[in-house]
């Protein structure tokens, strides 16, 4: 969400708009103005259900007298949104909510939030969703919400549509003749790394080399590293079948990750409309994702998508059954001409739909007219 928010601000300034940025504590922020967004930082963390700590009363109070002619809260379930919902007939200007998914819609502690949800969600003058289905609009639907906005998420022209900067392969020593398949994320735990290396052992992929780019991955690469797992991979190394790469790139060396990869493989379990999906579109690179968030939505839209075999556990997690994605998998990387064509039509799609100035231009769309109305 912070790219999300990001893109957007940057390219409502560029617009002409005056953007202000409330957000947390960052001690690498150098500045309080970043491509002309104003930045308020506030010493907060915690959400409505797990409790805060920090100045609260502080940010109460910014937004109880600040005098902005639209306010967007990005992400129910975290400070900045929570700590606003409450108050939010207080706040001057017109209320503009991006929910983000409602991760934990199914988790039984957050219950009697979501009874307050029903009468917060229709103090908004707009609700703006990422899907057509997903848990947070059909709630909003079926607690009878008709200010409801479609606006999906995207990729920047700015990242993608250049040539090739870095040559990742000779970077990480990636022969040009292996089928490269990159999974891009960070080691949260819930975006499908140990999913991603079982389904890759799993398939009868000769020639193959999986990359897991993303940040703090030292757990899991020493997880990885003393496993079972780990002794047949350099088993079959030594057949020059296989090879998984582990490591973290800068965000160029993953622009370009992605332009020189074959298959992007994505077994999250969480999601509510995933950005890579649209880089991968924007890369010329089909995805192969787990059934989550609206990844199945953004494959039909792309055209350059396959979800794969997904179960559901009791709070509505995906669970990718590695047996049959791996053999999916197997399937996949047979067809080169139909990976050819998926990967033309998600460009094709990304293009006409979803680069990050459209998206931006919709929400200015949306803002302008909000302000225009009594």
């Amino acid at each position: 969400m912070s790219e999300v928010v990001k893109q957007l601000s940057e390219r409502l300034v560029s617009m002409g708009h005056s953007v202000t940025v409330a957000t947390g504590i960052n001690s690498e922020r150098k500045s309080d103005i970043i491509n002309g967004v104003k930045i308020i930082s506030f010493s907060i963390t915690g959400n409505y259900v797990m409790g805060y700590k920090g100045n609260i009363k502080e940010y109460e109070d910014f937004l109880l007298n600040s005098k902005f002619d639209v306010v967007t809260l990005f992400a129910a379930q975290q400070w900045a949104t929570d700590i606003a919902l409450p108050i939010l007939t207080k706040i001057q200007g017109k209320k503009v909510f991006v929910p983000t998914g409602f991760s934990y819609f199914y988790n039984p502690t957050y219950t009697t939030y979501y009874e307050k949800m029903k009468v917060w969600i229709k103090q908004f003058d707009a609700n703006i969703f990422l899907s057509n289905d997903y848990r947070d609009i059909n709630f909003a639907k079926e607690n009878g919400i008709t200010k409801n906005y479609l606006i999906p998420n995207g990729a920047a022209e700015e990242e993608f549509d250049k040539p090739i900067e870095i040559d990742v392969r000779k970077k990480l020593n990636i022969p040009a003749n292996s089928f490269l398949i990159l999974h891009v994320g960070s080691f949260t735990g819930a975006k499908g790394h140990p999913e991603a290396v079982k389904i890759f052992l799993k398939a009868n992929i000769p020639n193959a080399v999986l990359l897991l780019a993303g940040h703090k991955n030292n757990l899991f690469r020493k997880l990885f590293t003393s496993h079972y797992r780990f002794i047949l991979l350099n088993l079959k190394k030594i057949f020059k079948r296989k090879k998984i790469i582990i490591t973290e790139l800068n965000r160029q060396e993953t622009i370009d990750a992605y332009k020189t990869s074959d298959l992007f493989l994505f077994p999250s379990n969480i999601e509510c409309s995933p950005i890579v999906l649209f880089e991968c579109m924007a890369a010329k690179i089909p995805f192969a994702s787990s059934d989550v968030g609206n990844a199945e939505e953004i494959a039909q839209w792309g055209g350059n998508g396959f979800i794969l075999p997904t179960e559901k556990d009791e709070i509505e997690w995906g669970k990718i059954k590695i047996d049959e994605s791996a053999k999916m998998l197997e399937e996949i990387v047979s067809n080169k001409e139909n990976l050819n064509q998926m990967a033309k039509n998600g460009y094709t799609a990304w293009k006409n739909n979803y680069t990050w100035q459209k998206i931006a231009l919709q929400y200015e769309k949306l803002y302008l007219t909000l302000s225009q109305t009594d």
